[in-house]
Order: C-alpha cells, then structure tokens, then sequence
C-alpha cells in the first residue's frame, strides 16, 4: 500500500506535487469516491482509480533524457502562445515524458525530462538544494563586492536568496563571463540576480544539474542518461531528504 499521490506519480501521471493538486481539485476517485486529501494509501493492484474519469494505467517504464535546449523553446510540453516546445526536439523519441523544472526561453543547456514523477519531486522541492550551474554573460565588470552579493544572497520579492557559488571565468573589454551555482530554484533567478546588482545577463547556459553535464551535446541534442549517472543522481536526491 502507498499514498494516491505516490502511486499516481508511478503511473506517470506527473510529478507527484502535480498529482496532489489534482487531488485537491476533486479530479481523482478511488473506488467509486472522490478523494481529496493526501493521506490514502492505496493499492493499484486492488483498487480502482480514476483521474479526471481515466483509469489510471498500470505503471510505466521510467526514462531519463538529458537535452540541449536551444534558445526560443518553452520548457513545457505545450504553449498557449504557440511557441515551440522543448517536446518538439524529442525526434525519434515518442515516449511520455516531462521537463523537469524550467528553463526560460531566452535561456539554453541542460534540460532533464522524465516520465518519473518521485526524481522530478525530489530533483524541483526546495528542501532538496540540488546545485544547478551556469555559465553566464553579463554586461560590464562586477566589483568583488557584487560578486559578494551575489553570492552571499540577494532581496527577490521579499526574500534573500540563497548562498551560491559565483567564480569569474573571462574578462573582456566590456563584458564578463562568471560561472554562477545555486542551490535553489526560483523563476529567472540568474537574469534577476544579475539585474540586481546592475550587470544584466546576455546569454545564459546552464551546464550541470547535480552530476549531470552536457558532455558533447549541441542545441537541440538530446542523450538517455547512463546507468551510472543515474544511480549518483537518485542517492544525490535521496542524500537531500
């Protein structure tokens, strides 16, 4: 027996704080009766759940992509503006998954999608602190106590963020290029920061997700993870929780 949530999570419904809000909007029925807290434990096998009048499936085979998200794509599997959607760039892949968090569209690099709702939770909770690095570059030259602000934590909408990692990688006559890590993860959260202390963001890669890392992919590429990357990423996420 486990929680609704969990097993809907499993079947590849979506992650599992998605499946809580269905929950809580009265779209999910066990045995005949619509639930609505998070408590119930349940057994796919025995009992008979629907969600939003589907029975739920039986629990799919999990996938893990790692993909180069170009620029001018929305991390999400569609777009009410008509935008091009990371899904479009799965060619030759025509399993379900989901992208895993945000990317924004001016932005580009690593990109998880999975069809895992229990590592999408684990990998997007803020109590995992799971360390995403980018490689920034920004307008003119920071000061070191810029840099320090960057790192020690910035005001966004009322609350500081958290420390990050900032090192300097290249200097030019009128740009700088920093590779910054955070251990959250907020909307926009660089471009913000960078915004904050008066040096906005010209382009943005992200590059590592946990133990994750590009490697040799090109926008637009994509690669299923390895076994090994796999195996270090979910005890990295357990480690967290």
């Amino acid at each position: 027996m486990e929680r609704l949530q969990k097993v809907m999570a499993k079947a590849g419904v979506a992650s599992r704080r998605r499946c809580e809000e269905l929950i809580a909007a009265g779209e999910v029925m066990v045995n005949g009766k619509t639930v609505t807290e998070f408590g119930l434990k349940v057994d796919p096998d025995v009992d008979k759940i629907l969600v939003s009048g589907k029975k739920l499936s039986s629990p799919e085979k999990k996938y893990y992509l790692v993909l180069y998200k170009p620029r001018g794509y929305v991390s999400t599997v569609k777009d009410e503006k008509g935008r091009k959607s990371v899904i479009d760039l799965l060619e030759g892949f025509h399993e379900r998954v989901y992208p895993v968090g945000r990317l924004d569209y001016a932005s580009e690099g690593l990109l998880l999608l999975t069809n895992d709702g229990d590592l999408t939770f684990g990998l997007t909770h803020p109590k995992g602190r799971i360390p995403k690095t980018y490689i920034v570059r920004v307008t003119g030259h920071p000061s070191a106590n810029k840099l320090a602000l960057l790192e020690n934590g910035i005001p966004l909408e009322g609350k500081l963020t958290a420390p990050a990692k900032v090192k300097t990688l290249e200097v030019t006559d009128t740009k700088t290029l920093l590779e910054i890590t955070l251990y959250e993860g907020r909307n926009r959260q660089v471009r913000k920061m960078c915004e904050y202390i008066g040096h906005p963001a010209l382009r943005l890669i992200r590059t590592k997700v946990a133990n994750i890392q590009l490697e040799e992919l090109r926008p637009g590429q994509f690669r299923q993870l390895g076994d090994n990357e796999l195996k270090k990423l979910k005890k990295l996420v357990a480690r967290s929780f």
